[in-house]
């Protein structure tokens, strides 16, 4: 056997997240030799070393110091959201791998096996309908190529083998699936859930519909998973397998095959496009343990499934004689339509009584309130586009509210009363949809290299207008609710909020009816190299205002399905 015999499979995945831990396990339960490549290290299911260690275990109390935050995670560490040491080995030192901001883009990054489904939300929701339609019923950015008929049955296959827990509200602009048993309302949820009902007949109060296990089967819920133990340690890795991610799930499955070679450390420098044939033949990889460079080459299909970004950047950075702007760009679409949800707005405060009330265990999970505004009928409308849903929950203080504040005199008062629970506090928190805008997007800087010598990305992405109006209602409407519960003391906020925070990033390689005004058909085919797959968040069209990460999963699965089909 030749070097190229040998480096050529049946299929060849780019990453392993969500989209791509989906695609290995689909190709190789299908029968496809399977050559899985990821640009991070190798981590297995059950190597998270702090899953089981308290805070006071770790250094310095499990905070990040500022001096290791400014060196190694500038990006990460302007808003916080990572900086505890039980989870930030599972985020990238983001240093190291720059990116140019034409307006601030807060990118946050996780290479390994696994990608980012290792510190997701675990929040699961579909598009309904009412998503798949707007772009055509409003005239912005292009129509979508599929309706919700054409996912649903894929939604629900994903939905099953993820496990999501949850409750069915029977709204079709939230469509229920075949859930697991929801996680459990606490007293102060429940509390709110029966007061905004009575109040606003038309806003629903729900259980998040979360990737929890709360009744596994080990016959649907295939590799190394077990019902959710309730730790909330989420980031840190879950050795249960409780939560859905790519290293518990899909991998183990794929592995088990036989069909699949997984390869880490590999930072695919470009897919290479056979323009005689009009199909992607393979990748170029750089082996980042070695620094050589290496070819491997299908002889069906490619799945790209490298983030959004990601994704975008390695389109781009194919360039050939015959597709000179990068892979699928002739019409100089890909990188465009950058999109993601802004939050960091809502509404919390205190809720007077059930003190004899509390929890057990650490829920990670709270309450979901779907979409209420804009749903096609004149009660709904408001004058700005689109819409949003919250998330949030009740809590009840503890101790740790006397350290902060003082106010009952040493001894045996004070020891008396750090046995006591403090109060329940209610918050919810917006999250809106962004609109389509091919000004917002990322381009390749080669001046610029990241430390594994690849092009950098230049941001050039905003939230606008529609955006701003909504966020006044995401305010106005999360105080509203809290009044009808009697919270007291409502805080709203509404803080500064830029796009790649959310993690959502979508719309780099939409999906469309023409190729002249998208990149990707009906099945996330690259309209000029139909043997390439793209299938994570850039084939997203629209971003509705839910959590897209069982899109991506849907949409993977169904798109194997139809590779395997024309091409297997």
């Amino acid at each position: 056997m030749n070097g190229k015999e040998a480096n050529t499979y049946d299929a060849i995945v780019i990453g392993t997240g969500m989209s791509g831990g989906m695609a290995a396990m689909e190709l190789c339960r299908k029968g496809l030799k399977t050559l899985v490549l990821e640009r991070g290290r190798d981590i297995r299911h059950g190597d998270y070393p702090t899953a089981n260690l308290d805070d006071w275990e770790l250094p310095y109390g499990g905070r990040i110091p500022e001096e290791v935050q400014a060196k190694d995670y500038p990006y990460l560490s302007r808003k916080g959201y990572v900086m505890e040491q039980g989870g930030i080995h599972h985020f990238l030192k983001d240093g190291a791998y720059p990116y140019t901001e034409k307006k601030r883009f807060d990118w946050i990054r996780a290479y390994q096996t696994g990608g980012r489904s290792l510190v997701w939300g675990r929040q699961c929701y579909q598009l309904s309908e009412l998503d798949f339609t707007a772009n055509a019923r409003e005239g912005i950015g292009v129509d979508w190529p599929i309706r919700y008929r054409d996912l649903q049955p894929w939604y629900d296959y994903v939905t099953r083998f993820v496990g999501v827990s949850g409750r069915a509200e029977g709204l079709d602009h939230f469509p229920d699936g075949p859930f697991q048993p929801p996680m459990p309302l606490n007293c102060a949820e429940e509390h709110l859930r029966q007061s905004v009902h009575a109040r606003f007949p038309r806003i629903r109060v729900s259980e998040g519909r979360v990737a929890h296990l709360t009744d596994y089967d080990p016959a649907v819920h295939l590799g190394s998973r077990g019902n959710c133990q309730y730790r909330d340690r989420c980031r840190r890795g879950c050795p249960y397998g409780g939560y859905y991610s790519s290293n518990a799930g899909p991998l183990p499955v794929a592995e088990a095959t036989g069909n699949m070679t997984l390869v880490n450390g590999a930072a695919v420098r470009e897919i290479i496009y056979d323009a005689d044939k009009k199909r992607a033949s393979g990748v170029r990889v750089k082996l980042l343990n070695t620094g050589e460079e290496v070819e491997y080459f299908s002889r069906g299909v490619v799945f790209l499934c490298a983030s959004a970004l990601n994704s975008a950047a390695i389109l781009l950075a194919s360039r050939s004689s015959a597709q000179p702007n990068g892979l699928g760009n002739d019409n100089d679409q890909v990188g465009r339509n950058v999109m993601d949800h802004h939050h960091s707005v809502g509404a919390s405060g205190q809720l007077e009584g059930y003190t004899d009330k509390y929890y057990k265990g650490r829920k990670p999970n709270g309450i979901y309130i779907p979409r209420f505004v804009n749903l096609g009928d004149a009660a709904s409308k408001r004058s700005y586009l689109r819409g949003f849903g919250y998330q949030g929950g009740g809590s009840r203080g503890s101790w740790q509210s006397l350290v902060r504040e003082i106010n009952v005199a040493p001894g045996g008062e004070l020891k008396a009363a750090i046995t006591q629970p403090g109060s329940w506090n209610l918050g919810i928190t917006g999250f809106g949809e962004c609109l389509p805008n091919p000004d917002n997007r990322v381009t390749l800087n080669y001046d610029k290299l990241d430390a594994d010598g690849l092009p950098t990305l230049v941001m050039d992405v905003a939230f606008g207008e529609n955006e701003a109006a909504m966020r006044l209602d995401m305010q106005a409407y999360a105080a509203e609710m809290l009044e009808a519960a009697g919270v007291k003391n409502i805080r709203t906020f509404n803080q500064d909020v830029y796009p790649g925070f959310s993690i959502h990033e979508m719309g780099t390689a939409r999906m469309g009816r023409d190729p002249k005004t998208s990149v990707l058909n009906q099945h996330n085919q690259v309209w000029n190299c139909q043997n390439l797959y793209v299938t994570d968040g850039a084939a997203m069209t629209s971003a509705s205002c839910v959590n897209p990460s069982l899109t991506y999963l849907a949409l993977t699965a169904r798109a194997v399905a139809h590779a395997v089909k024309t091409f297997g």
